[in-house]
């Protein structure tokens, strides 16, 4: 452990941010995966029900997302292709089942 007051500060502020980093992260593949199960679910059973669960899978994903690169969590960048990655899930779904 450091001896300086300023050093132990950052330690304590680097172990803070780290497990709001983990945790937003963790929250964001969580919810990425739900909305991959409910694709997929959508894709087994197209139906207005299915596709509701999606939208609503959908929108829970791209807040956190939002979340945590407003929270400099997630580079804008990694945000963007997260949430590009989602939407084309859907659409080549959508495209099989039309």
């Amino acid at each position: 452990m450091a001896n300086i007051k300023s050093a132990i500060k950052r330690i304590k502020i680097a172990e803070r941010n780290r497990l709001r980093n983990k945790s937003y992260k963790s929250a964001v593949r969580t919810l990425m995966k739900k909305y991959q199960s409910a694709v997929d679910s959508y894709a087994a059973n197209p139906t207005p029900e299915t596709m509701e669960s999606v939208q609503v899978a959908m929108s829970a994903a791209y807040s956190k997302i939002d979340k945590a690169v407003k929270r400099n969590v997630l580079h804008k960048n990694n945000g963007a292709r997260k949430k590009a990655s989602l939407a084309k899930a859907l659409s080549k779904v959508t495209v099989a089942a039309s």
